[in-house]
């Protein structure tokens, strides 16, 4: 598997009402991208510094997985996104075949309209990871 570079890094929030402002502000950023991911019961804010963007991820539902997050751990970061060269179910299908626990079986479509599949912590020393491609892959 080929990895490219850091696409993202995903830090979940209470309210991107919030925590806007306190990158732009504070830190200098500009968010160029507000999205509703429906189906992930999130709101994204990206950002971009250099080659690698920030997400912000605030819930939707109390239910959904940063909704769970939050509770459980508090705001912080939540996962790491690396690009793939050979597209993400081919690295899915590599990772597998090494004995890596798979949150994702197969690509979905994640915000920016990038497809997205999960690794799960237990696998990757506790840091949930996510692979990256941009479509047509």
């Amino acid at each position: 598997m080929k990895l490219t570079h850091i696409e993202h890094i995903g830090i979940a929030v209470k309210s991107l009402e919030v925590a806007i402002p306190f990158y732009e502000e504070m830190l200098g950023l500009k968010c160029y991208a507000v999205e509703e991911v429906a189906d992930q019961k999130v709101k994204t804010a990206f950002f971009k510094i250099g080659q690698t963007k920030i997400e912000l991820l605030e819930s939707t539902d109390p239910e959904g997985p940063i909704g769970k997050f939050i509770e459980k751990k508090g705001e912080g970061i939540h996962h790491i996104a690396f690009a793939t060269e050979e597209g993400v179910q081919k690295s899915l299908d590599e990772l597998a075949g090494k004995g890596v626990q798979l949150i994702d079986k197969s690509p979905r479509k994640g915000a920016e309209g990038l497809n997205i599949a999960f690794l799960h912590p237990k696998s990757t020393v506790g840091v949930l990871t996510e692979l990256c491609e941009e479509p047509g892959k």
